[in-house]
């Protein structure tokens, strides 16, 4: 069975694709970690699909400010993926990494820019070597396309490049929390969008039979 659409996955595929996340989530906070020099603790990621308008209100609704970060993957696996990071993060990763502090996104610098272009390239990575390491499958990743602005207009990009593959997404929520307590909980977000076809390649190499 040929998958059409995003609307075709079962719980089955949502659990194997739930595994990738984790994956790539312990992932992401090893390098984070790394990075911070300090413990970095996570929680179990949610994985859903969501469709753009789902996506924007458990964001926080179309006006929030976050930074988005787009890639597109290639080789093996077509399409793209998103980072997204709301000001905790972000506050987290430019206090760790060069001991800035900003009121809101108006304050960030080039310098902060290209430390959390840096991170979102780390963290995309993460999740892709993750696919990489379950499936066999080659993943090339693009460098991340930066911008801050309102959640509602980032997500503009993906859902007129990805209108004629699904309305829905795959999003990945992740929490993590620092050891300070300066350092509160903080979240980022994982956007998958692979075509449909790299999709049903992604689930056959998990053993899903489609």
């Amino acid at each position: 069975m040929a998958l059409h659409d995003y609307s075709e996955l079962n719980n089955l595929h949502v659990d194997m694709l739930r595994e990738i996340a984790n994956i790539g989530t312990g992932n992401a906070a090893t390098s984070l970690a790394a990075m911070l020099q300090k413990t970095i603790n996570i929680q179990v990621p949610r994985v859903n699909f969501l469709d753009y308008e789902a996506v924007t209100e458990s964001l926080g609704g179309p006006e929030t400010m976050m930074v988005g970060m787009m890639l597109t993957l290639d080789r093996d696996v077509s399409g793209m993926m998103m980072f997204l990071m709301k000001e905790e993060f972000a506050h987290m990763i430019l206090n760790g990494l060069l001991g800035q502090s900003f009121a809101n996104f108006a304050e960030v610098d080039e310098m902060g820019l290209s430390a959390m272009k840096e991170i979102g390239n780390i963290m995309a990575a993460s999740y892709v070597n993750a696919i990489s390491q379950i499936t066999g499958l080659v993943i090339e990743i693009s460098p991340p396309d930066i911008t801050i602005d309102m959640i509602g207009s980032i997500l503009s990009v993906p859902a007129i490049h990805f209108a004629n593959i699904s309305d829905k997404v795959i999003f990945i929520e992740d929490e993590f929390e620092g050891t300070e307590e300066s350092n509160s909980d903080a979240s980022s977000n994982i956007l998958l969008i692979p075509d449909i076809d790299s999709l049903e390649r992604i689930l056959e190499k998990l053993g899903a039979g489609l």
